[in-house]
């Protein structure tokens, strides 16, 4: 469910982002100098401020190790700038309603951004990296408080959801709700390092082979893994807990799944060197009953209701304003 709603790259989904604090790094907007990508009721949306969204999308995109290809690059300059116009015209309906953000509500909301990074320093360091100083950062959380009440105000808190939506939504789409199987096991791993030759590969292996022996004369798996085995697990008995297909090397994966609870296999060689592996239990696939996923769907979809909501209202707000648009953008 999740995945399917972030994947299409929406001008509302970056409005709602730009509501909700993850706001791009704006320059000031009354440098004569500079460039506009828009102008939106007399405000200027500078280049420095379309660059910098682009950057955080493309980042985005790298992160989930998909880079935009060039009509997916094109596309996102589109939204981008539609994305900062709407987020400008709801940030002038929130002011034109009388919201204003107190400081000490922007003061906790920095104070939060700085707890996650490891120290001050590593803070300041980003902002730098974003050409932001701290008072700008704060003026700019501050227009993005102001935007998120509005929206609230506006549409989020009238918006409810039945639980017969939630249902009739769950059972027209009840392939969003399957748990895959599952193996927990336990693994005992003699480490290997690429560079290797055959003479390290086969001593790991001829120690790892000892240690099979030990096992097949009755010795306890997870004391030998605690005493024996390299992995990082090792000093839980080299309990993995539970995985799913996908997440394991494939040659680990596939012998896993392939050997039933209580069985322990042969000498099997991923590209961290050589391990063993004793399945503890696994779990067939599965739907998530209704009522272990209706809290959060009831949710999804008053989000989806409000991003309908907002989507439209921006649409209606952009016929009535004065937008300049000066981005050169491909057309095909």
């Amino acid at each position: 469910m999740q995945a399917q709603c972030g994947r299409h790259f929406t001008v509302l989904f970056m409005v709602l982002a730009l509501a909700l604090g993850a706001l791009p790094a704006l320059a000031e907007q009354n440098q004569p100098s500079a460039a506009k990508v828009a102008v939106v009721n007399g405000s200027v949306i500078t280049q420095e401020e379309f660059n910098a969204e682009m950057s955080r999308v493309k980042q985005r995109f790298l992160s989930m190790g998909r880079p935009l290809s060039d009509s997916q690059l094109s596309e996102a300059n589109k939204e981008v700038l539609e994305s900062l116009i709407a987020s400008e015209l709801i940030y002038q309906e929130s002011q034109k309603q009388g919201i204003r953000v107190e400081d000490e509500a922007v003061n906790e909301q920095m104070s939060k951004m700085k707890e996650r990074f490891p120290s001050e320093a590593e803070f300041e360091k980003a902002l730098k990296k974003m050409n932001l100083s701290e008072e700008a950062m704060k003026s700019q959380l501050r227009r993005g408080m102001a935007i998120q009440q509005f929206v609230n105000e506006r549409f989020a808190h009238k918006v409810r959801v039945s639980e017969k939506e939630a249902k009739t939504y769950y059972d027209n789409h009840s392939g969003l709700f399957k748990q895959p199987g599952q193996v927990r096991a336990r693994h005992i791993l003699i480490k290997v390092a690429p560079q290797a030759d055959d003479s390290e590969r086969a001593e790991a292996r001829k120690r790892l082979g000892m240690i099979q022996q030990k096992l097949q004369k009755g010795e306890d798996f997870a004391a030998l893994a605690r005493e024996a085995s390299e992995g990082p697990s090792s000093a839980r008995g080299g309990d993995l807990g539970y995985f799913g297909r996908g997440q394991m090397v494939k040659s680990f994966e596939e012998e896993a799944f392939a050997l039933k609870p209580g069985e322990v296999s042969g000498i099997v060689e991923t590209k961290f060197g050589y391990h063993l592996i004793k399945v503890i239990d696994k779990r067939p696939e599965t739907t998530l009953p209704f009522e272990d996923v209706k809290e959060r769907l009831e949710q999804y979809l008053k989000q989806q209701k409000v991003q309908n909501a907002v989507k439209s209202y921006v649409e209606k707000l952009k016929e009535e304003a004065e937008v300049e648009r000066f981005l050169k953008l491909d057309s095909s």
